[in-house]
Parts: structure tokens; C-alpha cells; sequence
């Protein structure tokens, strides 16, 4: 073939080429993710209630958020201290081997919890569900392998919206299915439904996470190059992240330690920027049905629960439109590293909204239509600062020294926002509550900590490297 002066175009024009996602792998991907929040978040409508019934606090309801708390976040906190040795063993034995026993594991814990009778029962339960689970890291990995550089930010850009229709469907099942005895009593009037009220509830996510581990076992393909039985294992919908679907003969396959990638720098930073990033976003997370609901003399909205929960809902929903319709598009225009670096920016007017609307309703003594407005512009900028969490997905993935580390990669980041997660929370509401009651800062002392967090994050998205579109 003769090289002249249209070939470097040519070839230009083919790096250029946007591959189809693959739609079936991926699918399935994200059916595994859809499966995490059904199985950790369906307790939370009536696990309140729950408690009150154990007896554990004596009578007293003022410590049933103390009790509730433990079990809310044992998950994410056993998930935390766990998640980097799965996603390291996925890099060793394959991803699906490592899916399969996250699935098992939640199927069972959840079983397990609908049986229970006892308070260190349920928190047994949920700490098996957390150790057992490290498929949130594996699933971002198995991403990472079967896109490259042209869908990648396309494919992730669907894991926050399947995320939050998860995260709408598993309450409604959670609080619809409790004590079925009551509600349907023709259907469940033995003496089981009785002495296990919650059982239902739990069945059908189990059930629905055992369905999710025989379609993965049966349809799934190992995504992790060294695995792959040949070259053509995924050749029908695209190789992995830099393209390359064989393993070379006698190429070292092994994963790069971890005390090495904690030493490199292009590592540790998009890893430190998810960490932060996911602190920042569960302390808002923490603080907006908290200050909607706390009392209008206290510095709140004073809103009803009901109306929490729709205005909750409805923006899960759109988040997850929103990130679908613009992110990838946003992404291809202005390139990843921009288009975080702007998003995290978003955060500082989200969080100027609280204080004004607290005077607002202050001065007008009722939520009116100013305050509507506000909750409408805070909620369509958290919109905006999710399209963060797709790049940095990206940047993680990119950053990973070569495709054999990519499990250990995603292990590290998912491991510093599943403690973010875990801690975020608790220490966010409390100092909201510990701002209020003391007045310090006029009540706000919680947002200015908040906005050196979101400094840092700032000060560290600057030092982010930026993407070279075409590499391959």
C-alpha cells in the first residue's frame, strides 16, 4: 500500500469512528447494577418501624435513629472494608466468578434478614450482604473492557440512570409489601406472615437478585482479557480499553500491586477526586431531605414527608434522563476533564441555595413560590453535578496502567466513596444539628465546612490529566 498525504487522514477518520455500544454485554452490566440498590435500599421505608417493634429501645423513640442508622449503613460500610479485595480478585480469577458470588451473597442476606427476629440478626444479615458484595467496582471494570475510547462515556452515563430507577423501585417494594397479612389477608393468613412481617418484602428481593444471577451465568461473558477463552469471545460487540481483545503470548497478565499504584501519580489522582467528589455529594445528599424537613423557626422548609418523597422521586427520575440526554453528548464536546472541572463549580451555588432559602422563609414565614423556584434551580444543578460522576468513571478507567490492573483500579475508587457513603451521612446530619442548636455561624457552620470540602475538590479536579480524544 503506497503512503501518500490522505492516509494519515484516513487513518484520523477511522480512530474517529464511534463504535456501537454492546448493547447485550452491557445490558446485562447494568442488571447487575440495578440489583444493588433493590437489595440495600428497599429496608428504608420501614425499617423505623422495625426497630420500634424489636423493643431495643426500651420505649424511648428518640433512640430508634441511633438503631436504624446501624443497620442503614452496615452495607456500605462492610462493603467499604471488602470492595478492593473482590475487585482485586476479579483481576486474578475473571469478573463474572466475582459477580455471581456478590449476587449469591445479597440473595441470602436478604433472605436472611426477612427470617430474622432479633437485632443482631439484621445487622448479621446486612453485614453479609456488604462483605459479599463487591460488584459495583467489578461492574465499572467489566465497562471499562468491553467499550473503548469512542463509547465509553456513552455507556457510563447510563449507570446513574439505571441506578436511580433502582433506587425509586426498591421502597415501593419495600414499604408496599410489608405486613401483607394486614392488606391481604386472603392471601397471607398463616401464623408465618405474622411472626415475619417483613418477609415478603426481603423474598422479592432476593428473588429478584437470584434472577440476576442465573441470567448472568447463563449470558454474561468474562469481559477480563486474560480469561477470554479466544479472540473471538467478545469480538461481536468490541474488545476492551485500549482495543485489544487477545492476550499476547507469554505477556504478564498480573495485576500491578497496589502499595505500586498508590505510588503513582495519574492513580491516585482521579481516585482522590471520586472520593471527594462522593463525600461532597452524600453530605448534600444527607443535608437536603434534613433541611426540607426541619422546622421553619429552626432554620428549615418545614415540608411534609409525603412531599419529601415526591420531590425526591421526581428528581431521580429526571437525574437519570438528564445524565442519558447530555452527559456523553457534553463529554464528546468539551472533553472529560472540562466537563468535570465545571460540574464540581456547580456545587457552590447548590450550596449557597441552602442559607437563602432559610431566609426567605424567614422573612416570608411560609414556603412560597420563591422557595419552589430555589428547589427546582437546586435540584437542576445537582443534575448538572452528576454528569461528574460519568467522567470520573472514565478517568478511572483511562488512568489504569494497563487493562490486567483495570479491577484494582475501580476497587480503590469504589472503596473511598463506599467509606464516603458509609460515613458521609452521619457526620453531615450531625453537624447540621450541632450548627442549628449552638448557632454557629448563624446556623451555618455545616455549609461552610461543606465549601472547604468542595475547595479541595476544586484545587484537585485542576490537577486532573486531560484525555487525548483519539487514543486508542
Amino acid at each position: 500500500m503506497a503512503v501518500d498525504e490522505s492516509t494519515p487522514l484516513l487513518e484520523n477518520s477511522q480512530a474517529k469512528t464511534k463504535t456501537p455500544l454492546p448493547k447485550v454485554q452491557l445490558g446485562l452490566t447494568l442488571f447487575v447494577l440495578f440489583s444493588e440498590p433493590m437489595s440495600s435500599l428497599y429496608i428504608f421505608p420501614f425499617i423505623n418501624q422495625l426497630i420500634r417493634e424489636l423493643g431495643v429501645t426500651g420505649g424511648d423513640d428518640r433512640k430508634i435513629g441511633y438503631y436504624a442508622g446501624v443497620i442503614e449503613s452496615l452495607f456500605f460500610v462492610t462493603q467499604a472494608l471488602t470492595v478492593l479485595y473482590w475487585s482485586r480478585l476479579s483481576d486474578h480469577v475473571g469478573r463474572k466468578p466475582v459477580l455471581l458470588v456478590g449476587l449469591a451473597g445479597l440473595s441470602i442476606s436478604n433472605l436472611c434478614f426477612g427470617i430474622s427476629r432479633e437485632f443482631w440478626a439484621f445487622v448479621a444479615s446486612r453485614c453479609i450482604a456488604g462483605a459479599l458484595n463487591g460488584n459495583v467496582g467489578v461492574m465499572r471494570s467489566v465497562v471499562g473492557e468491553i467499550t473503548d475510547t469512542t463509547n465509553m462515556a456513552q455507556a457510563f452515563t447510563l449507570v446513574p440512570m439505571v441506578f436511580s430507577v433502582g433506587a425509586s423501585i426498591a421502597p415501593l417494594i419495600g414499604g408496599g409489601l410489608v405486613k401483607p397479612h394486614d392488606r391481604w389477608p386472603e392471601l397471607f393468613s398463616g401464623s408465618f406472615w405474622v411472626r415475619y412481617p417483613y418477609f415478603l418484602s426481603s423474598a422479592i428481593s432476593a428473588s429478584f437478585t437470584a434472577f440476576s444471577f442465573l441470567i448472568i451465568a447463563l449470558f454474561l461473558k468474562e469481559s477480563l482479557p486474560s480469561k477470554r477463552r479466544g479472540k473471538s469471545e467478545l469480538q461481536e460487540e468490541r474488545g476492551s480499553i485500549g482495543g485489544q481483545v487477545d492476550t499476547p503470548g507469554g505477556e504478564d497478565t498480573s495485576p500491578i500491586p497496589i502499595r505500586t499504584l498508590l505510588k503513582t501519580y495519574s492513580v491516585i489522582i482521579p481516585i482522590a477526586n471520586y472520593g471527594l467528589l462522593g463525600l461532597v455529594d452524600i453530605g448534600f445528599f444527607a443535608l437536603v431531605p434534613l433541611f426540607y424537613a426541619t422546622p421553619v423557626e429552626i432554620g428549615g422548609l418545614g415540608l411534609p414527608p409525603f412531599t419529601i418523597g415526591l420531590i425526591m422521586m421526581a428528581f431521580s427520575v429526571g437525574n437519570g434522563l438528564f445524565q442519558v440526554l447530555f452527559t456523553a453528548r457534553a463529554i464528546e464536546r468539551f472533553g472529560e476533564r472540562r466537563v468535570f472541572c465545571s460540574a464540581v463549580l456547580v456545587f457552590f451555588p447548590i450550596i449557597a441555595t441552602f442559607p437563602i432559602m432559610s431566609w426567605i422563609v424567614e422573612v416570608q414565614k411560609e414556603v412560597g413560590l420563591a422557595i419552589w423556584v430555589l428547589i427546582f434551580a437546586q435540584l437542576l444543578l445537582w443534575a448538572v453535578v452528576d454528569m461528574a460522576y460519568a467522567v470520573i468513571c472514565v478517568l478511572v478507567t483511562r488512568a489504569s496502567p494497563d487493562k490486567y490492573s483495570l479491577g484494582t483500579m475501580n476497587g480503590l475508587s469504589q472503596a473511598t466513596t463506599s467509606t464516603a457513603r458509609a460515613m458521609g451521612p452521619a457526620t453531615f446530619t450531625s453537624l447540621f444539628a450541632f450548627s442549628k442548636e449552638y448557632n454557629l455561624l448563624g446556623g451555618n457552620l455545616v455549609y461552610v465546612l461543606l465549601l472547604i470540602l468542595l475547595c479541595l475538590l476544586v484545587f484537585l479536579s485542576r490537577r486532573l490529566p486531560e484525555l487525548k480524544k483519539d487514543k486508542q
